[in-house]
């Protein structure tokens, strides 16, 4: 957006802000559609001029060896960045654990969560805990362990090598929460029925 685009949307909602505070102006229904309006179009011009994913989280990692490689996203929309194999930790007939090199300080508030890429398909591969939590105190090493798929049938699993891309990172922010016991809790349609309740 253009300097004199931003000078006019702060003029209009300067304008607004004028109309509520003066005695005698009653707030109605056509001034919140036109205040509503005036918001959706910013929204679309700050979008359009910047992108939808305007609000970037810098995020500190330090490379543990020369093999280490950025963190990053395979396609721009994409929510997970791909992290790429510098080493097998340790390996035994049942399972791979890979290492990353590298450390991350994931900002207090948010958690790094680690996912399978897609590609995990065409191996005989399974990420031992599905889904690993990287909490923001964690500096060690990212690391993933894979469970082998064919060692029970006493077959070699098909795995990823050093330079795969085996992971996915997203950090994303968390609610602290805290808990609150009571006797009772909010009735709803669904109440305790558990699996199946919704039909097959």
């Amino acid at each position: 957006m253009e300097k004199k685009e931003i000078e006019e949307y702060i003029k209009k909602l300067q304008q607004f802000e004028k109309d509520m505070t003066d005695d005698g102006n009653e707030i109605d229904n056509n001034f919140i559609d036109d205040l509503d309006k005036l918001l959706k179009n910013l929204t679309t011009d700050i979008e359009s001029s910047y992108g939808s994913h305007t609000l970037k989280i810098p995020v500190r990692f330090k490379k543990l060896n020369n093999g280490a490689l950025t963190p990053r996203y395979s396609k721009k929309d994409d929510a997970g960045m791909d992290l790429t194999i510098t080493s097998i930790v340790s390996e035994t007939k049942t399972d791979v654990t890979y290492g990353f090199g590298i450390a991350v300080e994931i900002p207090k508030g948010y958690v790094g969560l680690l996912f399978p890429r897609s590609s995990v398909r065409k191996y005989d591969l399974s990420l031992t805990n599905s889904v690993g939590v990287i909490d923001s105190g964690y500096r060690g090493e990212i690391q993933a362990t894979f469970k082998k798929i064919n060692w029970l049938k006493g077959e070699s699993s098909e795995k990823y090598n050093v330079g795969d891309r085996a992971a996915q990172m997203i950090i994303i922010p968390y609610p602290e929460i805290e808990f609150i016991e009571t006797d009772n809790l909010n009735s709803t349609e669904r109440g305790d029925s558990g699996f199946g309740s919704s039909g097959l």
